[in-house]
């Protein structure tokens, strides 16, 4: 296993992060409001202890949850699986979405994030939660007091370090200098959606995230299983598979379908040579792009985790990461494609800022 450190902190984290969003679940799951997180995979007892000691065996010291994960199960999993491991492992965790009826037990106020984080702690068999996300922006309260009670619970031992998640670019920039103005606990973390077949990114959050020294965790590497090359041209979803669920594939979206298949080619070709799988020639991909910190990968069965821990013992060659950027390279919108041409008159080598 590779290990980076998160962000500025210091902080040492496996390179492919383990997430516990299918951990639980089954068909009379309902979480609020009657919806169903099981369609995003479920697994069982047996079979998650099973790729837990995969993991801890490979080497991840890094694992991903939220307390919306199956209302919770997620959560609880670690809880019981990682206990004898606490001090050697980085668990995350999030909070802002609903679980329940109450009409408060949402958003990012000091009123829930208190409860949410008291409950994670109990849900994780924990004193401390290494990395707490907010998993959504929150439009209702002010980022004052979202970093405020972030910070109170950092300064009171119950939180060592504050991540966010799914963020516009403007939004952790603001929450950045707020902390900044404020003397508050800051945002070492960013976790969002992105993987070769939805660069969009790379507009903003990579170069924000740098300039920033913000780390980055990759959610949905895989695009919810479309980069592993099962799904083919002209076949449409298999019944059965995640992608065939709406909330899935929604979840994961491509930004443009035919081009995507194109890309699937191309790694397909880089495996045959590699004598390796599509998708570890997806999550090489990510883990090679500035700004990147882990990768955070599910699983519903340990020979795919056992795919992905592959991915580890080799990487991608300058000339295959520029075969697959090609093949991946969508146009910038405005003011993008004018930074990268009128404004291109100032930029250097290495440059992150978009081209």
């Amino acid at each position: 296993m590779r290990y980076r450190y998160l962000g500025d902190t210091g902080l040492s984290v496996s390179e492919l992060c383990f997430g516990a969003m299918t951990f639980g679940g089954g068909a009379t799951f309902l979480g609020a409001g009657d919806r169903n997180w099981s369609e995003f995979g479920t697994v069982d007892d047996g079979n998650v202890l099973r790729m837990m000691d995969q993991a801890l065996d490979a080497g991840i010291n890094f694992f991903d949850t939220a307390d919306v994960y199956k209302n919770g199960m997620g959560e609880e999993f670690f809880g019981r699986t990682l206990n004898k491991v606490r001090d050697r492992v980085i668990i995350g965790t999030k909070g802002r979405w609903r679980i329940t009826d109450d009409p408060n037990d949402v958003g990012a106020t000091r009123h829930h994030l208190y409860a949410a984080v008291e409950n994670s702690l109990r849900r994780l068999n924990t004193d401390y939660i290494d990395l707490y996300h907010i998993h959504g922006f929150d439009p209702r309260t002010s980022l004052d007091e979202t970093l405020r009670v972030l910070d109170d619970l950092v300064r009171s031992g119950k939180i060592r370090y504050i991540g966010v998640s799914n963020f516009a670019g403007w939004q952790l920039m603001k929450a950045l200098a707020v902390s900044d103005r404020r003397n508050l606990s800051r945002f070492v973390c960013y976790q969002g959606y992105y993987n070769i077949a939805a660069r969009d990114l790379e507009r903003e959050i990579v170069p924000l995230a740098v300039d920033q020294k913000v780390g980055i965790t990759a959610w949905s590497p895989l695009a919810g299983g479309f980069l592993t090359g099962k799904y083919r041209r002209g076949e449409g979803r298999p019944e059965g598979s995640r992608l065939a669920e709406r909330t899935p594939a929604e979840s994961a979206p491509l930004t443009d379908e035919n081009q995507a298949y194109d890309i699937v080619d191309e790694m397909a070709r880089i495996a045959d040579e590699r004598g390796a799988t599509v998708a570890q020639v997806a999550l090489n991909w990510v883990l090679a792009k500035p700004g990147i910190t882990s990768a955070v990968v599910g699983a519903t069965k340990p020979h795919q985790l056992a795919d992905n821990l592959q991915a580890m013992e080799w990487s991608l060659s300058e000339d295959e990461l520029a075969r697959l950027d090609k093949v991946s390279e969508t146009a910038a919108p405005y003011p993008y494609w004018h930074i990268g041409t009128v404004g291109a008159d100032r930029k250097q080598p290495g440059d992150i800022y978009p081209a």
